[in-house]
């Protein structure tokens, strides 16, 4: 049944591939994107396409148009720019690409039909963007990976942290991963964590719908489901400070526990993101 909500997605392409998300699939944010039964009025991604370079490597031409093609057959509006370069005063050459402001147009424009924009960016150059959408009455949400605003996350209605949406962004040596189930891996975070017992518990996302809101994993509504952790599942890497960070992101496999029926344990607990502290930033996809 469908919702009502009018939606729009827009996508920073580059942002999102040199801030975390170079593998995101485009399939998968779209039914992100339409958890609600919304009705997806507007799929834009803003890529980069370098053809001084497309004329001398026929490989990055094949596999650059091979990729758009593959995201337009998911149903979305591709707006090309090209890479420019520019030398300075002493010869240095320095390539840009900048798609901030078409994507700022677009939204402003078609968010006039739209109930609800998703922004695909850490970049807090839209600030006012988000600002300008709001007061017009849109409802925006973000979506970003790491080195993302903080001005932006606290100016949308919600924000996302790609890494923890089940399938959005790959396991490389897991290709057949099923994630949520006893085996597979996930990405979740601390949420409570005891230094003293040397324990603690994990929370993920085990389906995507309309009640990200529901947060506590005791209501039978929530797609959140809570994972018991001990310290000698950590990686080198992860202290029990982080542990006790909410904004820390980590990976790792679920086992069936054996102490409760139905519930899960962790283990191979590994780091991914920090946000409290940009520079200790990783990633293991």
């Amino acid at each position: 049944m469908n919702s009502g909500l009018r939606v729009g997605v827009f996508v920073d392409a580059e942002n999102i591939k040199m801030n975390g998300g170079y593998y995101m699939r485009y399939d998968i944010l779209r039914r992100f994107a339409a958890r609600d039964n919304g009705l997806l009025l507007r799929l834009n991604t803003y890529l980069a396409f370098d053809r001084e370079r497309a004329q001398s490597d026929p490989e990055y031409a094949r596999r650059t148009r091979a990729y758009q093609q593959t995201v337009r057959d998911y149903g979305w509006k591709i707006v090309v720019k090209e890479v420019r370069r520019y030398k300075d005063e002493e010869g240095n050459i320095t390539t840009k690409v900048n798609a901030d402001l078409d994507l700022a147009v677009d939204a402003m424009l078609q968010g006039d039909h739209l109930d609800q924009v998703l922004l695909v960016t850490g970049d807090g150059d839209f600030l006012q963007v988000v600002g300008a959408l709001q007061d017009k009455g849109t409802r925006v949400e973000l979506l970003a990976f790491q080195n993302i605003s903080r001005e932006l996350t606290r100016q949308v209605d919600a924000f996302y942290n790609g890494y923890l949406i089940p399938d959005l962004l790959p396991f490389s040596y897991e290709p057949k991963n099923e994630w949520g189930v006893s085996g597979s891996c996930v990405r979740g975070v601390p949420t409570k964590w005891f230094s003293d017992k040397g324990y603690g518990f994990l929370r993920f996302i085990r389906s995507v719908n309309p009640n990200l809101w529901v947060t506590d994993q005791r209501d039978p509504d929530s797609p959140y489901r809570s994972v018991f952790c001990h310290v000698n599942e950590i990686a080198e890497g992860l202290t029990q400070d982080d542990m006790q960070n909410r904004e820390t992101i980590v990976e790792f496999y679920l086992k069936e526990s054996d102490q409760k029926e139905g519930g899960y344990t962790a283990t191979n607990v590994r780091p991914i993101y920090f946000s409290r502290d940009e520079h200790r930033t990783r990633s293991s996809t």
